[in-house]
């Protein structure tokens, strides 16, 4: 699709892009697109309605779980409509207020994640290392303001982003390369010195998954240490399979990150399409993969989505009886 500038739109307009190269094929990319986005809806709100349901699962472990499932729906809420839009009705204009909005929430959202991760390692290590006291250090009202804490610090570092984007003049192509708004990527269309948000985002990097991934890892630490004190072989590894379901979510979480990162940093000979389906990888993997993952190793979770399961199927059986 030809694109005509003019400096009246070019001043209030971003154009997202798609695959470069294969717009005729669009159409069926977005089969497993949208498949990954439903399996994400649907997985998550699965979680999160069990959790709800279920009396049983009303423990710290399954709040942060429940958190965990709300920030995976609102990163892939973030991202959907424009990218089906681009695959679906070729829509790539997007207003410049638009933009901002759906860039503050993907990072927002993305540093929440972050922050969900570093909580449920510490329910980890208080149910490992200090499980007499579980649930008088991790009350409801306690776990409440960890969540609202999380937020609130995303939310405050990445405001300032939009406003600091807002100042710029874009006198360079107003095409961005992916099919969302990323504030690495719209700073770098700017005409004057971007010194300031290189800054500022560096610095907000380190202040979130920097200081998160540095506890985490602490955390687990002290686990390992206070596991290897157990006498009991078998009640090691129990202890440690409770662990299981966060060390994927971590893994899944920070190995995107990471890659993309090193690609942004040091690939820039690499084609064009290993960086967009990284960033593809990094905004949709880990919301499509933490219900499965925690359907498939938390045994709590996978009972209750049988017994629900088995419950819709004996309630079919006896309306068709």
């Amino acid at each position: 699709m030809t694109i005509l500038y003019n400096s009246s739109l070019q001043k209030d307009t971003f154009f997202l892009t798609g695959f470069q190269g294969l717009e005729a094929l669009h159409g069926w990319i977005s089969i497993p697109f949208c498949s990954i986005y439903l399996t994400v809806i649907v997985g998550n709100l699965i979680i999160l309605h069990v959790i709800r349901t279920d009396a049983t699962l009303h423990e710290p472990m399954y709040y942060f779980l429940a958190m965990l499932a709300l920030t995976d729906l609102g990163l892939c809420l973030s991202t959907m409509p424009t990218v089906l839009g681009i695959f679906w009705f070729d829509a790539r204009e997007i207003g410049i207020p638009a933009c901002f909005t759906q860039l503050f929430f993907i990072h927002t959202l993305s540093l929440v994640e972050s922050s969900v991760l570093l909580s449920m390692s510490i329910d980890r290590y208080v149910a490992i290392c200090n499980p007499l006291h579980y649930s008088t250090i991790l009350t409801p009202a306690r776990i409440a303001k960890m969540g609202l804490s999380s937020v609130l610090r995303s939310a405050l570092l990445i405001l300032p982003l939009p406003f600091l984007l807002k100042r710029f003049q874009y006198c360079r192509s107003h095409v961005l390369a992916h099919a969302y708004c990323l504030h690495l990527e719209i700073m770098k269309l700017a005409c004057s010195s971007i010194i300031v948000n290189h800054v500022y985002g560096l610095f907000v990097v380190a202040c979130t998954v920097g200081v998160d991934s540095l506890f985490i890892f602490l955390s687990y630490a002290l686990i390992l240490r206070t596991v290897l004190s157990i006498a009991s072989r078998q009640e090691r590894l129990r202890a440690l399979n409770t662990c299981a379901s966060h060390i994927c979510a971590v893994l899944l979480f920070y190995i995107p990150m990471i890659g993309l990162s090193l690609v942004h940093r040091f690939g820039e000979h690499l084609p064009h399409m290993v960086h967009l389906l990284m960033s593809y990888v990094y905004l949709l993997v880990p919301p499509l993969m933490n219900p499965i993952v925690y359907s498939m190793k938390t045994k709590q979770i996978r009972q209750r989505i049988a017994k629900k399961f088995e419950f819709i199927k004996s309630l079919q059986c006896f309306q068709n009886g």
